[in-house]
């Protein structure tokens, strides 16, 4: 007999009127967070009844007006097919001027250009995307075994002919579908068909330009994606935001309903589980360990590296067991900062280094271990011959640094400002520079921020001295409160 696990894992959704934002809890631990500000809601999903307002033949395009701030784009290349399969030859032979069309938005309005959109309408769920126009059953290239490839194509082909016979259409299965059961996928078919019939019924009766449907807000894109048979409660902060869920769920999601709670308490949400706590430390590069080891991330654009260093852990009997302890534990706070942070790419991990092949072998198992209720896709290359763990984890959406920081404007970016003493020198070999070719200056002002002006009346004073002699005019000094550390000027006076 097998014993079913207790639901614990819990979404904590927090709602004000600028942002919305939601933390996964697994086991009281707080594993993911999402963020979304109402001022950068994407367009990229929205399906829309629109307008041609102009064809343009030579280009095999055509602007829609959409009812959006500037007319969108189609090109022929992103029109439907025709029931044989073939797209038309030219663009002129299928639309003219005032024509209603259903379009799908595939790129957002970037600077003057218009959204990007296609007739090839996609609806995705959080295993399937229905295409209402399509005839097969596709499955993610990501899903490299063959045997799970051939099971679920078998599985949707007989859902698909049991449910959709009445819409057609077909079904691509999306990588996070991997090992899911007969019931999960049902699920999903059914609320894509439900949601495709509502879709239809509303442009049946919608000219145009005019939004037929929008891609969920986060709060609902969440119970859609995430709320599977691990997830005991939903607590949503927001009583206008809760009626919204209800809706939602009871129309098509009837078995999350009663998992949805709304959370009237004064103390924030977010307080009670630590969730802000939590969050701040996402952002920091150094994240410490119970054992008084630390780990090092750093993000860049080509990668992410991770670093386990043992610190201040001296705890067990021999340095081999310290560093094998210390590399368990970084394993369990590896995988759930990846998830924290949204961490996608390429990402090298290295480890302390283990004598012990054993050791290593448990080390590795353990993270493998962790990365399993990962929900985005993981894959552990290799372990490179200088023992550094080689993964990939899918982009699933920005990371949170990326969505609630910017670039330093002082070290853009770098991490790293110039020493006082590498900026004073930058500094003198521009005075330099400036007396060569304007020899007609009777005094240069170096203006700078405190740091800089104290070194060069301290310990650099007598190479001021030296340099006011050997170019023939007198230098002041002049500390701008604003400036930073990197940041100076030579002003001819």
């Amino acid at each position: 007999m097998t014993l079913k696990m207790p639901n614990t894992d819990e979404i904590l959704i927090n709602v004000t009127p600028m942002e919305t934002r939601v933390a996964l809890v697994e086991n009281g631990v707080v594993q993911e967070l999402f963020v979304e500000r109402e001022s950068r809601r994407g367009l990229v999903g929205n399906i829309y009844r629109g307008r041609v307002v102009r064809v343009l033949p030579g280009m095999q395009s055509a602007f829609i007006d959409v009812g959006l701030e500037r007319t969108a784009f189609l090109h022929l290349t992103d029109m439907r097919m025709s029931p044989d399969g073939a797209r038309p030859e030219a663009i002129q032979g299928s639309l003219h001027e005032g024509r209603s069309i259903t379009v799908q938005v595939m790129k957002d309005m970037i600077g003057s250009k218009g959204a990007r959109l296609t007739m090839d309408l996609s609806i995705p769920s959080r295993f399937l995307v229905y295409m209402p126009y399509g005839d097969q059953i596709g499955i993610s290239q990501k899903i490299e075994d063959d045997v799970e490839r051939n099971r679920l194509k078998q599985l949707v082909s007989d859902l698909h002919q049991a449910l959709a016979d009445e819409l057609g259409g077909g079904f691509i299965v999306r990588t996070v579908a991997e090992g899911v059961g007969e019931d999960e996928l049902r699920r999903d078919m059914e609320f894509l068909l439900k949601l495709w019939r509502h879709i239809r019924a509303r442009v049946q009766v919608t000219e145009g330009p005019a939004l037929i449907s929008e891609e969920l807000p986060l709060s609902l894109r969440i119970l859609r994606d995430l709320v599977g048979t691990q997830i005991a409660k939903v607590w949503i902060d927001s009583r206008e935001t809760y009626q919204k869920a209800q809706q939602f769920t009871q129309e098509f999601m009837p078995q999350a309903t009663a998992l949805l709670e709304h959370y009237p308490g004064e103390r924030p949400l977010f307080d009670l589980y630590n969730v802000e706590d939590d969050l701040q430390k996402a952002l920091q590069q150094k994240i410490m360990l119970k054992s008084g080891g630390y780990v090092i991330i750093d993000q860049t654009e080509a990668m992410t590296t991770v670093d386990v260093n043992t610190g201040s852990f001296v705890g067990a009997r021999s340095l081999e067991d310290t560093v094998y302890k210390t590399n368990l534990e970084a394993t369990h706070v590896i995988a759930r900062q990846l998830r924290l942070r949204n961490l996608g790419g390429i990402i090298i991990i290295d480890f302390i280094d283990m004598s012990e092949e054993e050791h290593r072998l448990q080390v590795l198992r353990s993270f493998e271990k962790m990365l399993t209720r990962d929900y985005a896709k993981t894959k552990i290359t290799q372990v490179s011959e200088l023992g550094l763990v080689e993964m990939t984890r899918k982009r699933t959406r920005e990371s949170l640094a990326h969505v609630l920081c910017e670039p330093c404007p002082v070290c853009a970016g770098r991490g790293a400002l110039k020493t006082v003493e590498t900026v004073c020198f930058e500094v003198f070999r521009e005075v330099l520079r400036a007396a060569r070719a304007y020899e007609v200056a009777n005094a240069y002002c170096i203006v700078a921020s405190q740091r800089v002006i104290d070194r060069f009346l301290g310990e650099l004073s007598s190479a001021v001295a030296d340099l006011e002699l050997f170019i023939g005019r007198p230098i002041r000094l002049q500390v701008e409160p604003v400036y930073s550390q990197e940041q100076y000027d030579v002003v001819l006076l």
